[in-house]
């Protein structure tokens, strides 16, 4: 069969390459108009009751999708003419600004800013900044008055920090714009924000501190244009090294020529297939890249042995090919199907990145196993170079040979005891590990990234912030004016506020005692619940709907924590908090469901991850034992190529636990995508192992001469691939440098597995049950 796919492949060669041609000028048409593709909503899980909670109220609650600007004078406190000057013009620049929902911007000045008290005329609402003050007659009387105010109508903390050093200005943003009907550019927005605010207002007397999902996610993309720096660099190292390897400069360019069309294509059909490049899937590229330069790799290493054995191009490419499309395959499908298996996440951003990764790898299969070998079918090889790599197989196989002695028995013992060893301190290891980030602030940034610095600072002079736990209390209509559910809201919030991690919880019942307060002439000692209907009318009589605290019936109040980061660990005990109140605290009639906020969302999402994980690495495992038994027919090759990849696995955990690198959305491809190179190195080496074991050679024999032909490919891979990705840990992206690392790590540890623990197993189970054949042979003879 192989013979016929060989012949009718090398006879079509030219049209092959002519039709591969015209593809790869066509996607590369649509491949120059790919963009960047940011989106809130695709980040959340599709099936999760929070989720569900946060779509059926997210009309009535405030949107975790917002922005926060501060305005922060460089000397003294806001209680000033040019700085309160200052924050009129802020809230006005950002009424303008694309997707920016204005009947919810708020500040000082924006009248939706109001002071609510009782004096003996009766009940007096008023804005903080009066309608009679502008900008332009504000003076120093008015600003006390306009201190006063703010005091009085409880915005300190909100709208004012603790210290008055710095006033805010929020504002909701829509997922679709309103002018064009597209779904908001996070880009855009995240740079009008920084020229129309920040450049236009930040000088020498003041900061503007910006946070939220809009700006961080603007600022990792605008880093991501520095990531191509990176990975250039990483191109030039892994070409260099190739053709240290190949020492063959048509060669080099080959393999890192076709691995380079490959991504041609997968992103032109990405923009035909309307999926755009999300900032934090910048990586899935070069990692198909990698997964390239692998299969390269050991096709350039086959033909130049080819070469030196005497035959020309098209012979030296036709055996190549013959002898590497059954293992390429295998390997590439197992990939694929590992790719695929992250599409059973119900986060849409992870099913683009499964598709994006997946696209990728199947068009490996044409560049890689196809492409390849026919292109070099047309080169030439000079005799000097047949000299130059002749000389270098040599000295490569001499030091695979003593490599090979791993195979040996008191060697392969001593190499599953190692192997047993970190196999244990690893999984021990890995209960320290946390799904979600570890880190306050955008973990995708450096900590003294401006981004991270802003969000830090807002946090610890504001008493609430853009992370927001929200629990919806479902209820029988009027329950506002009902003391026992009042009362069951107001020990919720006062369990949450005590909670480590929480800096301020509160909810409808939170007003209702200032409200009380303020009808009793602000006197403190009433600033407790009413216990009949007709004074919670009063005290909760002024509360809008638009607060996201009731909605018009009373049938839903909700309890709201601000936490201080959203670090994993701070969301889990709020998490568990609020559900062991839940439990400890039923009410007939009171149902409550979790959860909305951004805090919410993002235990969704680390909830997803953390329940798919192992059924989605169950099902890559299932593939590689599947493909294997199917191309080997023999048991002995599942375990030998499955064991070295589940301890490098959970290696990989125990690295992400020691780094503090949390499983997330950016990080779990990697795993996946570790999975699939490590299956190329085990195949690529039990191909050939089994052949000779086959064959009836001894198990250390035949393990050194597959040695001799593809490890030595092997670990230059793994090693080459490791230093390229490791120039990552210099990115400006914090998520680059620690994915840097671990790619790094992984590469190293697969190549590390493949050429030791495998044929140790090899010889573990040769020992204890031999094969049929390798017997019958020897009977034979």
């Amino acid at each position: 069969m192989l013979k016929r796919v060989e012949n009718a492949v090398f006879s079509l060669r030219m049209p092959i390459l002519l039709a591969l041609a015209l593809l790869t000028l066509v996607t590369g048409y649509y491949a120059a108009q790919l963009r960047f593709d940011a989106g809130f909503i695709k980040q959340l899980p599709t099936d999760h009751p929070f989720i569900e909670t946060f779509q059926a109220y997210r009309s009535k609650l405030p949107p975790p999708n917002s922005i926060i600007i501060g305005v922060h004078p460089r000397e003294g406190t806001i209680w000033t003419v040019d700085a309160l000057r200052r924050v009129n013009e802020v809230t006005e620049a950002v009424f303008f600004l694309p997707g920016v929902y204005r009947g919810s911007v708020q500040s000082l000045w924006t009248p939706n800013t109001r002071v609510l008290e009782v004096n003996e005329e009766g009940l007096y609402a008023y804005n903080v900044i009066e309608a009679n003050v502008t900008p332009k007659n504000i003076d120093d009387k008015k600003i006390e008055r306009i201190r006063v105010n703010t005091l009085r109508g409880g915005h300190v903390g909100q709208l004012v920090s603790h210290d008055f050093t710095i006033a805010s200005v929020k504002a909701n943003l829509n997922e679709v714009d309103p002018k064009t009907n597209k779904p908001l550019d996070y880009i855009e927005l995240s740079r009008r924000l920084e020229t129309e605010i920040r450049d236009r207002f930040e000088d020498d007397k003041y900061e503007i501190h910006i946070v939220g999902f809009a700006k961080m996610i603007g600022d990792i993309a605008e880093e991501a244009k520095n990531v191509g720096v990176f990975f250039l660099l990483a191109f030039v190292l892994t070409t260099l090294a190739v053709y240290v390897y190949a020492r063959s400069i048509v060669l080099t360019l080959l393999a890192v020529f076709c691995s380079l069309v490959s991504v041609v294509w997968q992103f032109g059909l990405l923009k035909l297939f309307g999926i755009g490049l999300d900032p934090l899937a910048i990586l899935v590229p070069f990692l198909v890249y990698a997964i390239g330069v692998s299969h390269g790799v050991q096709q350039i290493n086959l033909m130049s042995a080819e070469i030196c054995a005497g035959n020309d191009s098209e012979t030296a490419a036709r055996a190549t090919f013959s002898r590497l499309l059954v293992p390429g395959i295998m390997a590439l499908v197992t990939a694929l199907v590992g790719f695929l298996t992250l599409y059973l996440i119900p986060i849409p951003m992870i099913q683009e990145m499964s598709m994006m990764a997946s696209i990728g790898v199947a068009l490996k299969i044409i560049t890689n196993l196809f492409m390849l070998p026919i292109v070099a079918s047309y080169c030439k090889f000079s005799p000097a170079y047949v000299v130059r790599i002749t000389k270098a197989r040599v000295t490569r196989a001499a030091a695979m040979r003593w490599l090979a002695q791993i195979a040996q028995p008191r060697a392969s013992a001593i190499t599953l005891v190692i192997s047993a060893v970190i196999f244990v301190v690893s999984v021990a290891a890995t209960h320290d590990r946390h799904v979600g980030d570890l880190h306050a602030g955008a973990p995708e940034l450096w900590p003294e990234e401006r981004y991270n610095v802003d969000t830090n600072l807002m946090v610890e002079k504001f008493s609430m912030n853009l992370d927001a736990f929200i629990i919806i209390a479902e209820t029988p209509e009027l329950s506002c004016i009902d003391y026992p559910v009042m009362h069951l809201l107001d020990r919720f919030a006062w369990h949450l506020q005590n909670v480590e991690g929480v800096k301020y919880a509160m909810s409808l019942s939170t007003l209702a005692k200032l409200g009380h307060s303020v009808w009793s002439e602000d006197n403190p000692k009433f600033r407790a619940l009413a216990r009949n209907a007709s004074t919670f009318s009063l005290t909760v009589g002024g509360v809008s709907t638009r607060t996201g605290l009731l909605n018009d019936e009373c049938t839903m109040l909700p309890v709201i924590a601000f936490t201080q980061d959203h670090k994993a660990t701070t969301i889990n005990r709020v998490v568990a908090a609020a559900k062991q109140f839940i439990a400890d605290n039923p009410m007939q009639g009171v149902s409550f469901k979790l959860a909305s906020g951004n805090v919410g969302i993002m235990a969704a999402t680390n909830e997803v991850i953390a329940e798919r994980e192992m059924p989605m690495l169950i099902a890559v495992y299932i593939a590689i034992i599947t493909l294997v038994i199917l191309a080997y027919r023999d048991w002995r090759a599942t375990i030998c190529c499955c064991v070295p990849l589940i301890l490098a696995t959970f290696i990989g955990y125990w690295f992400m636990s020691w780094q503090e690198i949390g499983l997330k959305v950016s990080t779990l491809p990697v795993l996946v995508l570790a999975v699939g190179i490590g299956v190329d190195y085990a195949f690529y080496i039990y191909s050939r192992m089994q052949g000779y074991l086959d064959a009836g050679m001894d198990i250390a024999d035949a393990y050194s001469q597959a040695l001799q032909e593809t490890g030595m490919a092997v670990m230059f891979t793994g090693a080459t691939l490791c230093i390229g990705v490791s120039t990552w840990a210099f990115s400006a992206l914090k998520f680059q440098a620690d994915m840097g690392m671990l790619l790094s790590f992984m590469f190293l540890i697969n190549m590390i597995g493949a050429v030791t623990t495998l044929p140790a197993l090899a010889v573990l189970l040769e020992r204890l049950f031999p094969r049929v054949r390798k017997q019958a042979l020897a009977q034979g003879a």
